[in-house]
């Protein structure tokens, strides 16, 4: 697996990661046996970014990796989030915390839910609007000075904040949902972390699994998975977003590639700079994304995509609730 470099602070990751969220929670039962051999397996193909939060399944994902790696800590990058704030009696609660003290507590508890001395990358989840970037990135700043932490990372940030964020310590990596149908950040949000030298790490590089084809209607999925209440999976902007699929597809027959594989090469093709953590819980389909690195695409492929996916292409908002993405 290739390497790649995140920011100017020298944090090298494999070119694909892992996005560890849906082994524990959002996407249907899980089967944890199954979830920590997929981990073990992507680190023998030499995906060794790791990418976890404390929010998922209210910390059970945390301590699940952190099993599948106890024996194997050096083999791995490990990246984790803070900020996202849930309650286990109340499943729907959400709220968002970045004040400096809160900071130093998430990352005590999630060092100890993974058992590990260190993060490798520390992102806050969601910025706080009652909370100056500053004050929540000096805390996170701490976490560095005392060996805590190694680099830090911001997701779903506006391109403002970053650049606030940067001034204070330098931001390894951004992390965005960036997919062929979710392309908004080359806007504004590319532009800044070019300007800064910062990575940009892609989740739902798949477009939540819509992607591969393998989706044609939210009621094929489980009924606890949470893309039934999302807005690209219902109604009119299904369809229109199926249409899309079907041209994605096209391009992937040509390829002799699966319609996954082309969308993850896409990602991959948008720089060094890009690194994607498609999400999985089961090694067949992590081994499928892995092979996407070997796939080389031409001008002539990368235009057709443009073509089939210009931004602004996929109908419908990325969540229900879009007030707390891109602050």
């Amino acid at each position: 697996m290739e390497r790649r470099t995140l920011g100017t602070q020298g944090l090298e990751v494999s070119a694909e990661g892992l996005g560890c969220m849906g082994m524990s929670e959002f996407y249907g039962t899980a089967d944890e046996a199954e979830a920590v051999a997929t981990i073990h397996r992507a680190l023998e193909l030499g995906i060794d970014l790791l990418d976890t939060a404390d929010m998922y399944g209210l910390g059970d994902n945390e301590r699940l990796v952190g099993e599948a790696i106890a024996d194997r800590r050096d083999d791995v990058v490990l990246a984790t989030k803070f900020g996202i704030v849930r309650d286990r009696s109340d499943p729907a609660f959400r709220a968002v915390n970045g004040r400096p003290d809160y900071v130093h507590r998430a990352c005590d508890a999630s060092l100890r839910r993974l058992g590990v001395d260190h993060i490798d990358l520390y992102y806050q989840h969601r910025v706080d609007p009652d909370v100056p970037i500053e004050e929540t990135v000096g805390a996170m700043a701490e976490l560095v000075d005392a060996g805590k932490v190694r680099f830090l990372g911001l997701s779903e940030a506006g391109p403002e904040t970053i650049r606030r964020a940067h001034a204070v310590h330098p931001i390894s990596a951004v992390q965005s949902e960036y997919s062929l149908w979710s392309r908004d950040i080359e806007q504004e949000v590319r532009p800044a972390l070019a300007e800064l030298g910062i990575g940009l790490v892609a989740y739902s590089p798949l477009g939540r699994g819509f992607l591969t084809g393998r989706i044609t209607s939210a009621d094929e999925l489980p009924p606890d998975d949470f893309r039934r209440r999302n807005p690209r999976f219902q109604g009119a902007n299904l369809e229109r977003n199926l249409e899309l699929v079907r041209r994605v597809e096209a391009i992937a027959r040509e390829k002799d590639c699966t319609p996954g594989q082309l969308a993850l090469a896409w990602v991959l093709a948008q720089g060094a700079d890009v690194v994607p953590i498609p999400g999985t819980k089961r090694r067949a389909y992590l081994e499928q994304n892995a092979q996407a690195a070997e796939i080389e695409l031409s001008a002539d492929d990368l235009g057709a995509l443009e073509e089939a996916a210009p931004i602004g292409a996929a109908a419908g908002d990325r969540y229900p609730d879009m007030s707390g993405i891109g602050r």
